[in-house]
């Protein structure tokens, strides 16, 4: 009695509601429910629908975030719209802002994915321009497509196996090829063979064939045909050329059945249209065609005269049937069109087209005239056909009168009078028509063409002020293109004046001079090379004082110019801007490239009065002496030079010159003081170390090399000289290691990567040589120099399959470019080869191998011409860089040497890898 109940200390069972079993109900607190709520309305809809969603609504009421299951009951003010409608704004300006980059980002990454995995059509695109070079008989000889797939499949190795035929079927075949020896039922109630014979020739359903009526029913129809094809519908004359008639049966078209069954399709539906329609005047214009294609042209011309007359005020179709019928015949029908048509511009030329006498033709043109006399086109046909300019002006006259809105009528009867009469027609002209823009410039032009400039400025300003007033709106391209005209067709001063009057318009003050310059950019590439003039020069006259301007305007002078009008500038350009070294030393080379020296000096004796510390206009000054063998004189200007500005590059012309005199001594001596002032300078360093090496004390120059690198750490060139001078004393593993230390001094430099894997070539070890390669691209995956030597490295199988891996990675590199140049030129593949030549040049013209490899090239396949053409774009674009380039330029026993020479001697030292 006293003692512990099972159920105490245990969990009560589920749905456990106490005091249920006699008859008590369950009850809830404030502890219970929680804090207040503002509906109970609130309360049952949860309840209610806290059975039907169960788990979901659990889930939606745990999770923070989601303020629809959490704030559902609270009311929704117009603050809270304001505030999502803000919201919504700012997603929408921020997704706004980010979109442009986003979907930049998506192109670039498209392109590259199309760059790693192009589409077959892409990676066949060369060979399918290549078809277009295949004449007929290549086309002829390629191979039909076998079935090649039973050439792939496996043997069954199992022998055949044969099986023995049953004497049922040997029998049945001895049967079919032996003879009856018995007669049927049918034949013994006829009575024999010749009974049998003579019931199918007498009549029943078993009748014989008759071969012989067949065979004259087909040469009937046959000759029926023939007849038909043979005569014209019209004059009942024969067509048929009966010596060239087999000739011309090759030229028949053998339509297949697929086009016939096409054919009678397209007839069917035709005739149904013409059937419902039948004022429908394409319908029969197609139906016509049809049966033109069909090979039945007598059909097609019925066809078509039907529609004539069903259609009678529709112009294409008479022209159709003109088209579809003989030169008698049309000019029958375009009379009847005329008569139905006579507003009909197009009836009256076509009509024009089919007489062959010119006084007919006029004749047809008159009588068009008099039923239009405000067509434009028949005017100008009709002026066109006069041979006399008086006659042709009377036309014109009354032209002007009946349709005075055409200005190419007022403009064409202006150049046919004199010069007095020419201006009262471009008055009246301008009078008639004031939105014109072209009668105004022919105004301009006409006073140009008869000497007097001064009015082509007055016309091209009132011009634009007129149109203005008018309401005509020509934009500033516009004006230039007219300009642009005008220098075609000849007349320079009016595309100055027009240039000079509009040139403004519509251009901020701030943006006028870089506006200027893309519009004379591109009038150059356009061909308008007095446009663009004209356009410096009003540039040059607003913006006296930039020296940019004066240098693209002598850019100009130089490329499309004369001597004198380059000079004239330069002069003119050094009085505005005195502190532009630029021009100056173009003023000089200029001169110096003339062979007249003096003047050169001269001008830099200016230049140096105007820029008294000037390290270029100095070094300018010390090349044209040393380049004409002054050198006494260059060596005072030098010293001079070292005392006035005592830059490092004029200590370094100061050295090199003495070196080029092989005066070693005092080279050394200058070397040493400029070390002591200008220690970080690698290129001291490098003819220092250079001028042991032509002495032949290779360790004294290892040491000089090795004190270089320590002072100039990052100079390039440096680590290669020193490693390079280490394998020709036969330190491979210290070459090895210089390279590599200078790799880690400068990282993703892809000049030392090409340099360790030349070293390995050099020794024979192609692995090391590939196992640097592949480190090389890790770490410079764009360098053209490291993927032409990886490509080389490879089998000529697999050289192509690299040059594509390349031209993916750099496709603008002109190195990968002229690697692959190379690859076609090993093929054989001539233009290709030059193609991919031009392509490299085109990309970067100052590299100077690619135009070394490219003459190489044209030596041993191209003609003297192709020669001299690419020597000419060599010089013309001075290349400066190039690794076997700069090798021979900077080589001392070439000091001086042309471009030209340059070219050549690179070719003779470049070598075509097998």
């Amino acid at each position: 009695m006293f003692g512990v109940k099972d159920f105490i200390g245990k969990p009560a069972p589920p749905n456990y509601v106490a005091g249920l079993g006699r008859g008590a109900t369950g009850f809830t607190t404030r502890s219970d429910i929680g804090p207040a709520r503002e509906s109970a309305a609130g309360e049952a809809d949860l309840s209610k629908g806290a059975a039907k969603e169960g788990e979901e609504d659990d889930e939606r009421y745990q999770d923070p975030d989601n303020e629809v299951g959490l704030f559902s009951t609270a009311p929704y003010e117009e603050d809270d719209e304001e505030a999502d409608r803000v919201w919504d704004m700012i997603d929408a300006k921020m997704d706004e802002r980010r979109k442009a980059r986003r979907e930049a980002r998506e192109r670039e990454e498209l392109a590259k994915y199309r760059l790693e995995r192009p589409k077959i059509s892409q990676q066949f695109a060369d060979l399918k321009r290549q078809l277009t070079s295949i004449d007929d008989a290549e086309w002829a000889a390629i191979p039909e497509v076998g079935d090649l797939v039973g050439k792939n499949r496996k043997r069954n190795r199992a022998p055949e196996r044969f099986t023995p035929a049953p004497d049922s079927l040997i029998a049945a075949a001895r049967d079919k090829s032996g003879y009856e020896n018995a007669l049927d039922a049918t034949e013994q109630k006829l009575g024999g063979i010749v009974s049998a014979a003579a019931a199918g020739l007498t009549g029943g359903d078993e009748m014989m064939t008759n071969f012989r009526e067949i065979g004259q029913a087909r040469d009937k129809v046959l000759g029926l045909k023939l007849d038909q094809v043979s005569s014209d519908s019209v004059s009942g004359k024969t067509t048929i050329d009966p010596k060239g008639y087999l000739t011309d049966l090759n030229s028949v078209v053998v339509k297949s059945d697929a086009e016939i069954g096409d054919i009678k399709k397209a007839r069917l539906l035709l005739n149904s249209v013409i059937t419902t329609n039948p004022k429908h005047a394409p319908g029969w214009i197609a139906a016509a065609r049809l049966e033109e294609v069909a090979g039945r042209p007598v059909h097609a011309r019925n066809t078509i005269a039907k529609g004539c007359e069903q259609c009678p005020k529709n112009e294409d179709i008479w022209l159709e049937a003109a088209r579809l019928n003989n030169v008698d015949n049309a000019k029958i029908i375009l009379g009847d069109a005329v008569r139905h048509l006579p507003q009909s511009v197009k009836i009256w030329l076509k009509a024009v087209s089919l007489e062959t006498d010119n006084k007919a033709k006029k004749k047809v043109l008159r009588r068009a005239l008099e039923f239009i006399p405000n067509s434009v086109k028949l005017w100008r046909a009709a002026v066109n056909m006069e041979e006399n300019p008086d006659d042709a002006k009377v036309l014109l006259s009354r032209a002007v009168e009946l349709v005075p809105l055409s200005v190419d009528l007022w403009l064409a009867l202006a150049r046919l009078e004199t010069y007095e009469n020419a201006q009262k027609v471009l008055n009246k002209a301008r009078a008639a028509i004031p939105t014109s823009h072209e009668i105004w410039i022919a105004a301009a032009r006409l006073q140009e063409e008869h000497g007097k400039p001064e009015m082509v400025d007055r016309i091209i300003t009132l011009a634009a002020k007129a149109l203005s007033q008018s309401g005509v709106l020509l934009d500033r391209d516009q004006w230039i293109e007219e300009a642009e005209k005008c220098e075609k067709n000849g007349s320079v001063l009016t595309c100055q004046a027009i240039i000079r009057a509009t040139i403004g318009m519509g251009i901020e003050d701030e943006d006028r001079k870089s506006t200027w310059m893309e519009d004379a950019e591109s009038s150059i590439a356009h061909g308008a090379i007095q446009t663009a003039r004209a356009i410096y020069a009003h540039a040059l006259k607003e913006f006296p004082g930039k020296s940019s301007i004066w240098q693209q305007a002598a850019y100009l002078e130089k490329s499309h110019g004369t001597s004198e009008s380059l000079e004239e500038l330069l002069q003119r350009a050094v009085k505005y801007c005195p502190q532009a070294e630029v021009l100056w030393l173009m003023g000089a080379k200029e001169k110096w490239l003339a062979g007249d020296v003096e003047s050169a000096r001269t001008i830099l004796e200016e230049a140096f009065r105007a820029n008294p510390n000037s390290e270029q206009i100095w070094l300018a000054a010390v090349k044209v002496e040393s380049e004409n063998d002054e050198y006494d004189r260059a060596r005072k200007l030098l010293e001079l030079a070292r005392n006035e500005s005592g830059t490092e590059r004029v200590w370094m012309k100061s050295v090199m010159l003495e070196r080029q005199m092989k005066n070693y001594d005092q080279c050394n001596a200058l070397l040493d003081v400029a070390l002591e002032k200008f220690p970080t300078f690698d290129k001291l360093w490098m003819i220092k170390g250079q001028i042991e090496e032509s002495q032949g004390n290779l360790p004294k120059a290892r040491e000089v090399y090795n004190k270089a690198v320590k002072s100039c750490p990052k100079s390039v060139t440096l680590w290669i000289l020193l490693a390079l001078l280490e394998e020709k004393l036969g330190m491979m593993t210290k070459a090895r290691a210089t390279l590599e230390k200078g790799r880690f001094m400068n990282p993703k430099t892809p000049e030392l990567w090409v340099e360790a894997i030349r070293t390995e070539k050099r020794n024979n070890n192609l692995a090391v040589a590939k196992s640097l390669a592949a480190k090389a691209l890790q770490e410079c995956p764009s360098s053209g120099a490291i993927w032409t030597e990886v490509i080389f490295m490879e089998a000529r199988p697999q050289r192509k399959a690299r040059s594509v891996d390349a031209l993916k990675k750099c496709e603008h590199d002109p190195i990968v470019v002229t690697a692959v140049a190379r690859l076609f030129w090993t093929d054989r593949k001539i233009e290709k080869a030059r193609n991919w030549f031009q392509k490299a040049i085109q990309i970067d013209p100052d590299q100077g191998d690619s135009f070394a490899w490219w003459y190489k090239f044209e030596l041993q396949h191209g003609t003297r011409d192709q020669q001299d053409a690419v020597v000419k774009r060599c010089v013309v674009a001075e290349p400066r860089h190039g690794e076997c380039w700069q090798s021979v330029a900077k080589d001392v026993a070439n000091v001086g040497i042309k471009t030209e020479e340059i070219l050549k001697k690179c070719a003779n030292l470049l070598e075509l890898v097998k």
